[in-house]
C-alpha cells in the first residue's frame, strides 16, 4: 500500500513537524505565570514578549520560502528544524541573558530569543507549500494541503495538556528543553526519508508518479508544476488575487495568534482557572478545528470537482467562513458565563478553520511553481499578526479590558472576508503575462 502511496507518509511527517512547531511557539503562553513572576513583567511586557516572535516569524517565512525554492525544501525543513530547536531550548536562557547583557533587562533578553526563534520557525508554511507543489496531484492538493495544516489546530490542542503536564512535573525549564529535543529528533529522521522530488526518491512507484504528475485532471485556470518556469519574487505584487489573498490570511491568523497566546491568560484573569485546569479547558477552543481544518480542504476539492470554479471553491467558501468566524467573536463580548465564551470561541476558531488551507492553495491553483517564494510573500504579510495580535491585544486589555480584544478580532476578520471577495484563484495576470513572454 505504501508503494503507491508514499507522498501520504511525507504528509503525515509534515503534520508531526507542524504539532511540534506549534507546541513549541504555545509553550511560552502556558509558562507565563512562572516567567511573569521571576522577571516581575507587566501585562503589556508580556505582550510585547508573546509579540516578539511575530518580528522573527515574518522573515523566516519571507527569505525560508525563497530558499525553499532554490535550495529544495528538504535544505529548508533541516535547517528550520534544526535551529528553532536550538532556540526553544536557548529561551530558558533568555532572561538572565537580558539581565547580563542588556542593563539588567530580562525583557531585552527574551526579545533577542524570541525574534531569533520566531525567525527560524517561520519558513515552515512556506516550505510545506512548496512539498506539497513538488508532491501531491492537482485533484487532491485542497485535502492533501488540508493534512498537511491541520498540525497546527492539533498543536494548538494539545498544547495546553502536553505542556500543563511536564509543568506540573517538573518547570518551564526542563519543559523547553524536552520539547527541543523532539524538534532535532524528528529532523534526523526527516533526513533519511524525505528527498525534494518524488522522482528522485526510489520509494515513490512509477504508478504514484503518474497519478502526481497528471495534466489531464487540470481545470480552466490552474497550471501544472514546471520548474524551468521562473517568476520574479516581485510578480506576486503585480497579481492583486495573491495580495487579496494574503490580506485574508492575515484575518484567519489574527485570531488564530490571539487563541494561542491569550486564551490562558484571559481565562485566568476573567474565570479564575487554575493552571491544572487550563490543561484541559484551554484545549476547547481548539477541538473544532481539527475537524474543520480537514473538512475546508476536502470541500474545497468537491466544489472545484463539481462546479469546475476555482472560485467558487476558494474565495466564495472563505468568505462564508470568514463571515461566521466575525459573527462569532462579536458575540463574546455580550454573554457572561465562561462555558458561553468557550462555545463561542470553539465555534468561531471552528469557522476560522474551515478555509485555513485555501490561501495556501491559491497559491498553488496561481503559480505552482513559485510556491515556495510567494506561499512566503503570503506569509510574511499574513504574519504582521503574529506581531499586531499579541502586542495589540496587551494594549487593548491594558486600556479598554478583554472584550476589545475580541471586538479587534471581529474587526480583522471582516476585513479579511472583503479582501476575499476579490480574490480569482488561476486567473493570471501580469505575472503569467510575463511568464509566457520568458517562456516564448
Amino acid at each position: 500500500m505504501l508503494r503507491n502511496n508514499y507522498r501520504y507518509f511525507i504528509i503525515f511527517m509534515i503534520i508531526v513537524i507542524t504539532i511540534i512547531n506549534y507546541i513549541d511557539r504555545g509553550a511560552l503562553s502556558y509558562a507565563q505565570a512562572e516567567i511573569i513572576k521571576e522577571f516581575n513583567l507587566d501585562p503589556e511586557s508580556w505582550g510585547a514578549i508573546l509579540g516578539y516572535f511575530g518580528y522573527g516569524y515574518i522573515f523566516g517565512a519571507l527569505f525560508g520560502g525563497a530558499l525553499a525554492d532554490k535550495k529544495g525544501p528538504k535544505f529548508m525543513w533541516i535547517i528550520a528544524g534544526t535551529t528553532w530547536s536550538f532556540f526553544e531550548i536557548g529561551t530558558i536562557f533568555a532572561g538572565h541573558i537580558g539581565a547580563a547583557l542588556f542593563g539588567g533587562s530580562a525583557l531585552a533578553g527574551f526579545a533577542v530569543f524570541r525574534v531569533l526563534f520566531g525567525l527560524a520557525e517561520g519558513p515552515t508554511l512556506s516550505t510545506m507549500n512548496k512539498t506539497m507543489a513538488n508532491w501531491v496531484s492537482p485533484k487532491e492538493k485542497g485535502f492533501a494541503v488540508a493534512l498537511g495544516l491541520v498540525g497546527t489546530p492539533i498543536g494548538a490542542l494539545i498544547t495546553a495538556p502536553v505542556v500543563v503536564g511536564l509543568l506540573t512535573f517538573t518547570n518551564w525549564k526542563v519543559t523547553f528543553v524536552i520539547l527541543g529535543i523532539l524538534g532535532f529528533i524528528w529532523v534526523a529522521i526527516w533526513n533519511k526519508v524525505f528527498t525534494n522530488l518524488p522522482e528522485d526518491h526510489p520509494k515513490v512507484s512509477k504508478t504514484e508518479l503518474e497519478e502526481i504528475r497528471r495534466a489531464d485532471i487540470l481545470i480552466k485556470g490552474e497550471t501544472k508544476l514546471d520548474e524551468q518556469i521562473n517568476v520574479p519574487w516581485y510578480h506576486f505584487f503585480k497579481n492583486p488575487t495573491l495580495v487579496f489573498n494574503a490580506i485574508g490570511y492575515f484575518a484567519f491568523l489574527y485570531v488564530n495568534i490571539l487563541l494561542l497566546t491569550w486564551t490562558p491568560k484571559y481565562l485566568q484573569d476573567e474565570f479564575n482557572y487554575s493552571l491544572s485546569s487550563l490543561s484541559y479547558i484551554g484545549m476547547i477552543p481548539w477541538i473544532g478545528a481539527i475537524i474543520t481544518g480537514l473538512l475546508g480542504g476536502k470541500i474545497s476539492d468537491i466544489l472545484r470537482r463539481k462546479t469546475g470554479n476555482l472560485r467558487i471553491a476558494r474565495s466564495w467558501f472563505t468568505v462564508v467562513s470568514l463571515f461566521c468566524t466575525a459573527v462569532c467573536f462579536m458575540l463574546i463580548p455580550t454573554v457572561d458565563s465562561a462555558a458561553a465564551v468557550l462555545a463561542l470561541m470553539c465555534i468561531g476558531n471552528a469557522f476560522n478553520y474551515l478555509p485555513n488551507s485555501i490561501y495556501w492553495i491559491v497559491v498553488l491553483d496561481t503559480e505552482p511553481n513559485k510556491a515556495g517564494t510567494f506561499g512566503g510573500v503570503t506569509h510574511f504579510i499574513a504574519n504582521l499578526a503574529t506581531i499586531i495580535a499579541p502586542t495589540l491585544t496587551g494594549s487593548l486589555v491594558a486600556i479598554y479590558g478583554y472584550n476589545a480584544m475580541f471586538i479587534a478580532a471581529s474587526i480583522a476578520v471582516t476585513i479579511g472576508m472583503i479582501a476575499m471577495v476579490f480574490v480569482k484563484p488561476g486567473k493570471r495576470g501580469n505575472s503569467s503575462e510575463t511568464t509566457k513572454n520568458m517562456v516564448s
